[in-house]
């Protein structure tokens, strides 16, 4: 059950989601597009859901060009009546789910005594909230269906230990793998498995905003922000990429029973190691 590691953009699809349904929240582009994709390519029928209809389209298109089946949904994940609407949709369309990858997210960052409450509040509201509105949906889906499923998170090194600058941010993250315990615990009579992936910097377009704005936070050039702030504790000096968070998403997906469950798995290049 190991995914062999192949070159960017040549991940392996030798783990089968044939015949299966996956949701992706945040899914027009970054790493829950990428994750659509390779989920597609190993069988399942995919839900591209994002805030941004047009960009979800074009990324379900490109899916079914590729000769998978794909469907685009627009799902503001902060919106109980938005994620009801999207999950009811999607059953419509493609049958139950099997599959959920909860991975909408956001990033602000601030010193803590500067940062406005709003933004804390818009920020717990995508990543928690948007957690717990998703993973219910797909719970009630999962329970009625009889076949049970996967509930993924996408949390982050910072579920594991703190950065300056990022206080709603690491505590969402750390709420998340709260969440997928509970889940996990409750979800096991049904044959529901939860977890949560914890990547390291990976550059998509949320990573590349940061730099100019911790470059000026903190006094230092965006070059010193990558090099002494993002990969400086990795083993190798290499932002994780896409593909390998894919990857990591589709061993999660692809697991056959509850002996993988209420776990987080660190994707970082060793930045942090348990």
């Amino acid at each position: 059950m190991i995914a062999t590691a192949e070159p960017a953009g040549r991940a392996s699809t030798r783990l089968s989601l044939e015949g299966r349904n996956a949701l992706v929240t945040g899914a027009a582009s970054g790493l829950g597009r990428r994750i659509a994709e390779l989920y597609a390519q190993a069988g399942a029928s995919v839900v591209i859901a994002d805030l941004r209809l047009e960009d979800a389209r074009a990324a379900a298109e490109a899916i079914g060009a590729a000769g998978h089946k794909a469907l685009a949904v627009q799902m503001d994940v902060t919106d109980e009546q938005s994620v009801e609407a999207g999950f009811e949709l999607a059953k419509a369309q493609l049958g139950a789910l099997d599959i959920l990858v909860s991975n909408a997210g956001i990033q602000i960052v601030a010193p803590i005594h500067e940062f406005r409450f709003a933004d804390w509040k818009k920020l717990l509201a995508v990543h928690l909230d948007g957690g717990f509105l998703t993973a219910r949906a797909a719970v009630r889906q999962m329970i009625a269906s009889r076949r049970g499923g996967t509930i993924i998170f996408m949390g982050s090194v910072h579920s594991k230990e703190a950065s300056r600058l990022k206080s709603p941010y690491v505590a969402a993250k750390h709420g998340l793998e709260g969440l997928a315990k509970v889940i996990a615990k409750e979800g096991a009579p049904y044959g529901i498995r939860s977890n949560v992936i914890c990547p390291g910097f990976v550059r998509t377009p949320l990573v590349e905003k940061q730099i100019p704005e911790q470059a000026h936070e903190l006094g230092i050039t965006e070059d010193e922000v990558i090099r002494n702030v993002m990969l400086k504790d990795t083993v190798d000096g290499q932002f994780t990429t896409v593909d390998d968070v894919a990857q990591a998403a589709l061993v999660f997906a692809t697991w056959p029973s509850n002996a993988l469950t209420g776990q987080s798995l660190v994707v970082s290049h060793g930045w942090f190691m348990q």
